[in-house]
């Protein structure tokens, strides 16, 4: 499968000012419990980070104010791991600015541009 994600920034670098919710943070902001949040992990419905040890969920993907994830989110993150995507890859995808765009596509995803995103995103996975 070729890969388009091509990016020399290491993930902790493109994630280093990023607002992180631990997952029980997660879970408070969704309003479930945490066995909750691990089953959307599991099924790709939802994607976390490792730091330090302990994996995060990256704010950007909540709408705004809101205590829901943006409504594009859970499909394209499938999509990406049903495409053979790892997680590493799906969140550089995500927060790697992309001048076509403009912007990074985890912003566009909030936005007019998220089927936009979606069908790159299903080239991708292709």
């Amino acid at each position: 499968m070729e890969r388009v994600i091509e990016n020399d920034i290491p993930l902790e670098t493109l994630l280093a000012d990023e607002p992180m919710l631990t997952l029980p943070e997660t879970a408070d902001r969704l309003g479930v419990v945490i066995t909750r949040v691990h089953d959307l992990l599991a099924a790709k419905k939802l994607i976390a980070h490792v730091i330090d040890g302990k994996r995060h969920v990256p704010e950007a993907l909540f709408h705004e104010g809101s205590d829901t994830t943006g409504k594009y989110v859970p499909g394209l993150l499938t999509l990406l791991a049903d495409g053979g995507y790892s997680d590493e890859e799906i969140l550089r995808y995500l927060f790697t600015e992309d001048e076509t765009l403009p912007g990074r596509p985890v912003d566009a995803l909030h936005g007019q541009l998220a089927r936009e995103v979606l069908r790159r995103a299903q080239a991708m996975a292709l």
